[in-house]
């Protein structure tokens, strides 16, 4: 069983940064996959990045090049540094993890959640 927690999320203006990490419980952290999905109000759970098993990484097109998403077995960690932020990224932003070295986009494809964070970025 994993368990996981985000933290790092808070408000922001246009153009800034913010690291959002997920520290998970468990033996297991470096066999599961990691990702990070955002909802804004009113609308569904998208994908933002995921990285896989073997470290590789993936990113909706929306987030390319601003964000950049990380791991550290060692610290049964995720990581997701947000650079040049935009209104529209303003979201409560969840990681989850999958057993496995595959990266899905889809939601349900991914066995464990954490609680969320919220991220706000002011125009």
């Amino acid at each position: 069983q994993v368990q996981l927690v985000e933290s790092g999320g808070g408000l922001v203006q246009a153009g800034g940064s913010l690291r959002l990490s997920c520290a998970a419980s468990g033996r297991t952290f470096r066999s599961y996959s990691m990702g990070w999905f955002r909802q804004a109000p009113g609308k569904e759970r998208e994908f933002v990045a995921g990285i896989s098993v073997s470290a590789s990484s993936y990113y909706a097109d929306s987030v390319k090049g601003r964000f950049t998403i990380s791991r550290d077995n060692g610290k049964k960690s995720a990581y997701l540094q947000m650079n040049s932020l935009k209104p529209e990224d303003t979201a409560v932003y969840y990681c989850a993890a999958v057993s496995g070295n595959y990266v899905p986009s889809q939601t349900s494809r991914y066995d464990h959640w954490g609680q969320g964070t919220q991220v706000t970025v002011s125009s």
